[in-house]
């Protein structure tokens, strides 16, 4: 089995932390660890680092070999452009049939957060079972804990025989976010599950999918298998890159599938999306405060507080973030952090890269 660890996003969300040249995956957000080497360790007892491959921009491959020693340079896929994460997972399957043409590849954000980790990679390694015993397409489903609508949805179907689980079952559609009143009905239904974004499948399996679902992406991995090895490799990758249009693996193949299958998980899982969700999943003071730096509150609740600079005190406020760094500060209605990736937006558009 490989892994295929996804950390070509910008991170956006995470404004004024995350930054193009240092995105979020490169952070120590949560703790003393980056989040990309958090990643890395979690799955190592799994599938080990020379199995490990990382898909990333061009502006990053250094700092992750840096970061990374004990992954092969070679393992290290450098995309010359984003364009979604259906060339992406195309481009790792390629690489990893040319190893071991049937392998199994478990497909991984970057920027997750796991509360169980023992748990977490048991699923995964029934998902594998799945996966290497035929050709279904696999996804991890989390199950609910409330209406969330940052995240896309799963509908359970049938139970799938081949599982060996009864809780392993067909899928019978894919969701995208729903407004708060349809994300209270899933949940009131039972049986959806939220999206991970984790796959699991052999790579024959997905570049097959790719073709019948998106067969202009499958023809150009195609030219691209011709070069892989070759000293054409980066020219061919380039060239084709910037004419591939951008599409998600979600809605270029899962949606339309019929032999997805989900596998349920329980395992204190995160998407670490935004400042929202890290106010989430940390500790807390006794006024509901997640701090990191120096700070001082009066009257001051259920903020985030991140500031490993400078000190922050707050006065007679409650529910919101707070962020500093060297050159900015973001201030923000805890529950407005989805709308910090405008303010990067507006950066861009004004031209201050200098922020970027």
């Amino acid at each position: 089995m490989f892994a295929v660890i996804m950390a070509g996003g910008k991170g956006s969300r995470f404004w004024p932390r995350s930054r193009e040249k240092m995105p979020k995956h490169l952070l120590d957000i949560q703790g003393e660890r980056t989040i990309i080497r958090e990643t890395v360790d979690r799955i190592r007892p799994l599938v080990p680092p020379e199995r490990t491959l990382i898909v990333t921009g061009r502006s990053h491959a250094t700092e992750l070999i840096r970061r990374l020693p004990e992954i092969p340079a070679e393992n290290i896929l450098i995309e010359p452009v984003g364009r979604n994460t259906a060339p992406c997972i195309g481009l790792a399957a390629l690489h990893i049939q040319k190893r071991v043409p049937d392998a199994v590849m478990l497909v991984l954000p970057s920027d997750h957060r796991i509360g169980d980790e023992t748990t977490f990679r048991r699923v995964l390694d029934t998902a594998g079972k799945v996966a290497a015993g035929g050709n279904a397409l696999v996804t991890i489903g989390i199950r609910p804990t409330g209406p969330e609508t940052g995240y896309g949805y799963i509908e359970q179907g049938d139970p799938f025989p081949a599982g060996g689980d009864g809780e392993i079952r067909r899928v019978r559609s894919i969701r995208e976010k729903p407004p708060l009143e349809q994300a209270r009905e899933f949940l009131r239904q039972g049986r959806f599950l939220w999206n991970s974004g984790m796959f699991v499948w052999k790579a024959s399996t997905i570049l097959g999918a790719i073709e019948r679902f998106l067969p202009e992406l499958h023809e150009r991995l195609m030219q691209i298998r011709e070069a892989l090895g070759t000293e054409r490799e980066e020219q061919v990758v380039g060239d084709i890159y910037t004419r591939l249009k951008a599409v998600s693996i979600d809605h270029g193949v899962m949606e339309k599938a019929t032999n997805v299958v989900v596998v349920p998980g329980d395992f204190g899982w995160s998407d670490l999306g935004s400042w929202d969700a890290l106010w989430e999943v940390s500790g807390k003071d006794e006024n509901g405060n997640a701090v990191r730096g120096n700070f001082v509150g009066i009257d001051a609740g259920d903020c985030l507080v991140h500031s490993p600079g400078k000190l922050v005190a707050l006065v007679g406020v409650r529910d919101l973030l707070v962020v500093e760094t060297d050159d900015a500060l973001l201030i923000c209605r805890r529950g407005r952090s989805q709308d910090v990736r405008k303010v990067v937006e507006i950066l861009e558009k004004k031209g201050l890269k200098e922020y970027l």
